[in-house]
Formats: structure tokens, sequence, C-alpha cells
């Protein structure tokens, strides 16, 4: 009977330590998991988004406290990222989860697209702290003391770049077309990309000023330098030394205040055998074989129209007056102009209808009042030119504006996801009757307007198609 009453007493105590373990076991493998809110997407301008890493929290697929989570990039590697003398590491946020715990998470990509996913942002959707801080990928320098007749030396090495490469996301090549190879640039500033600290010039073709862009200049101009190092730049002209005999001094000024604005410029001859006093004619040309009329437009100060002889703010009639003499200063009176901006706002939202009457449910999907951004869209076929004009002046040709909006083609560049992970895009079309909101119907140049978009759910891959949407507001 002690017998049986033993082995009874062994069984149950194996049954209560078994179970204790259990117990104890269950307890330290259960984790608690944060729950992510709502993803919004970032409104502010998204210059004003470059962030780089503070090597304190890594990257996640998800918000980091959210079960599923997976690293992108650890600490260590956001460690380095921090530290990195590359501009493709500072990174782009664009948008923002907050957990029930009260944590915020910033999607962010890095500027060349190696790194995406969430980085702890501190406890404010408004301020970016914890793993990422603020960034100034760019730092302005000081313009050179000679502005102009610079040239492309060589595109397929050095070309032209909506901003120096990685100091924005997406920066891209600036298209060419209509550029000659003997044009000359204008330089109007300067900035170093401040991890780097190379030097890049934002030039603009003074045959076309829609040309413009950011090109690296090497060791930038040197007055005093035998030769020059400009990176993608080069000097084959040169303007001989401006004396009373030779040249003229052009000074800007506002046609109403008459207050200077901008810098004064002075055009010199390489005609010979002028002198002090001497009208200028227009047959005489300087070194960029510009006359005198040809150098006023192509130095006006950025943002500015000439006024023409008839008064008028058609810069492309202007002549300088025939009793301008050398040795002279020329007053040349100037408007400044503006470009309008135009917010692309979602109408209406079309996702795919399926055969049971459904729509297809994608990842975040846009909704209506979502604002769109370059980064969102691009746009083929639209005359930004449309948008310029004299600042403050009513715009007149909203009706142009409309019909180029109705003629263009915007498709959208984020790709969505379904449950399925089938990838989609959107695609935009004006919401009829509602190209702009009724207070646009008096609208000045530089006002910001609105255009109303009805989006739909495309079942392919987003488009790689790039343009210079830079109107977009």
């Amino acid at each position: 009977m002690q017998s049986s009453l033993k082995k009874s007493l062994y069984l149950g105590l194996a049954a209560l330590s078994f179970a204790g373990v259990a117990a104890v076991s269950t307890t330290a493998s259960a984790k608690s998991y944060a729950t992510a809110g709502a993803y919004s997407t970032l409104k502010t301008d998204a210059t004003k988004r470059n962030v780089e890493a503070t090597g304190t929290n890594a990257l996640y697929t998800k918000p980091g406290t959210v079960k599923g989570a997976k690293v992108v990039a650890s600490k260590a590697t956001m460690a380095t990222l921090a530290s990195s003398k590359k501009s493709a590491d500072y990174f782009r946020a664009y948008g923002v989860k907050t957990t029930n715990r009260g944590s915020v998470y910033y999607r962010v990509v890095s500027m060349d697209g190696k790194y995406r996913g969430y980085v702890y942002g501190g406890n404010s959707d408004t301020a970016f702290a914890g793993g990422i801080k603020s960034a100034e990928t760019t730092t302005t320098a000081t313009n050179p003391t000679k502005l102009q007749n610079y040239y492309l030396k060589d595109v397929s090495k050095n070309t032209l770049w909506t901003a120096p490469k990685y100091t924005q996301y997406k920066a891209s090549k600036v298209n060419l077309y209509g550029a000659s190879k003997t044009d000359p640039f204008k330089v109007d500033s300067a900035a170093t990309k401040t991890r780097e600290g190379s030097l890049y010039y934002h030039v603009t073709d003074v045959n076309d000023s829609s040309i413009s862009g950011w090109i690296y200049a090497g060791k930038g101009y040197d007055a005093t330098a035998t030769t020059q190092d400009l990176g993608g730049l080069s000097l084959t002209v040169s303007d001989a030394a401006a004396t009373a005999d030779n040249s003229v001094k052009v000074v800007y000024r506002d046609a109403t205040t008459k207050a200077v604005v901008g810098t004064s410029d002075t055009w010199i001859t390489a005609a010979t055998g002028t002198k002090s006093g001497d009208a200028v004619k227009s047959t005489e040309l300087n070194a960029a074989k510009q006359n005198l009329s040809a150098f006023v437009l192509a130095t006006k100060p950025a943002n500015y129209k000439v006024v023409t002889n008839s008064g008028t703010g058609d810069a492309a009639t202007y002549v300088a007056p025939s009793t301008t003499q050398y040795g002279s200063t020329l007053y040349v009176d100037v408007t400044a102009t503006a470009t309008s901006k135009i917010n692309l706002n979602v109408d209406k939202v079309n996702n795919i209808t399926n055969g049971d009457n459904t729509t297809t449910d994608v990842t975040n999907p846009l909704t209506k009042g979502t604002k769109l951004t370059s980064s969102d869209v691009t746009v083929k076929g639209f005359d930004s030119t449309l948008l310029d004009g004299t600042k403050g002046d009513s715009i007149s040709n909203l009706a142009a504006i409309s019909t180029s909006l109705k003629g263009a083609i915007l498709t959208g560049t984020k790709t969505y996801y379904d449950a399925n992970g089938a990838a989609y895009h959107y695609e935009f079309a004006l919401t009829d009757d509602s190209v702009f909101a009724s207070d646009n119907r008096a609208a000045n140049y530089g006002d910001t307007l609105n255009a109303y978009y009805t989006a739909t759910l495309k079942k392919d891959a987003a488009s790689t198609t790039t343009s210079n949407d830079s109107w977009i507001g």
C-alpha cells in the first residue's frame, strides 16, 4: 500500500512540475505588440522633408513595435548612413503612422531608393525626432564674379539636373532638347552638396530660358587663375577688359519704384576703334555674339521681364535706345514676373469593380480630397509657360490653361498592392466642369489655382515616365 501511495505521489508531483514549467514557459514567450493607426501622407513642401538618420533606431517594414515588423536596415546600418559623406544616403520622409502607444513612425526612402521603410520619429507627427532629423542637403555658395559666357562641355559626362544629384528625391536630368552646343549659359546661383562639399552652379540657357538646371562646377570660376576647373562647364570665349571706350554698364530697375533690381552687368564690344561718347550700333557684338539689346535680355534678373520701348512687358521686342553711348550707363526698366502653381486635387476615386459588384481593395488607396504632388504623378503635355506672367496681374488665359490641362496625361508613379500582391497604379482625368474652383476666375499670376481629378485604379506596373512638374502646387 505504501508502495502504491509513493507511486501516486511521485506521479502527482511530476504532473505538477510539468504544469508549472509549461506555465512559466508560456508566460515567458508572451509578447505585447503595439498597433499602428492609419497611414497619412505628409503634405508639406517635399523639399522641406529631407532628413538624415541619427543612428539611434533601425528601419523597419512596419512601425518597429508592430507585430510582423521586419528589419530593413539595422541600427548599425542606420548609424553608418548617419555618418555617411554621400548625399545618396539622405532620406525623404513622405508618410507617417502613429501607434496606440503614442510613438510616431515616419515612412522614408533613401535618396538613391536603396532603403525604404518606417523609422521611429519621436512622439510628434509635425517634427522629426528619434531616428531621423531634418537635413539641409545643399548649402548656398557665393556666385562667381563672372556670370556670362559659360558653355556645356560634354553633356554625356556632366549635364544639367533639376537639383544636384541625390540632394532631392528623384532629382533628374534636364531635357536639353532645343539647346545648341553653341548656346551660352548664365550662372544665377551656386550651392555645394553639404556632405560631399562639391560645387554646383545653377545655369540658364541665354537663348532659351526654359532650359536651366544645376551642373557640377569643379572648383568654380577663379578670376586670378590662368586655367579654369569648371567641371561640366567651359569658358570658350572671354570679354576684353571694360573701358569707357568699349563698354556700356547695364543697370536694371523696377519700372514703378525705379529701385535697382539685382546686380549690374557690363556689355563689352568685340569691335575695335570705338570711343567713349560714340553711339552703340546694333551691329556691334560682344564676344558671345550679342548686340546690346540681346545682352540686356540675356542678363536680366531672374523672375523679371524687360519693359519694352512701347511700355509693355513683351521682352522679346526690346531694343536698346539708339542714343546709348560707349562709357555710359543704360537703365533698363523691368517688372516682376511670377509663376502660378496648380493644386491637383482628387475629386473622385474609381477602384476596379469585380464581377461580384465589389471594388478592389488596395493598401492605403487614394481618397477624395487628397492633394497630389510631383512625387505622386508625372504630367505629359501640359504647357506650364501659360502660368507665367507679370506678378499681380490678373490671369487672362484661364481658358487656355484649362484646355492644356484637359489635353495633358497624368499618370501615377506610386504602386499600390491588393491582398494577393497584385500591383496597381492610378491614372487621372479632369473631373467634368471642375477644372478650377470658382474663386480662381479672378486669380493673379503667382496665385495657386485648383484643378480636380478623378483617380482610376489600373492593374499594371506604375509608370516610370519623368517630367518637370515644378508648377504643381
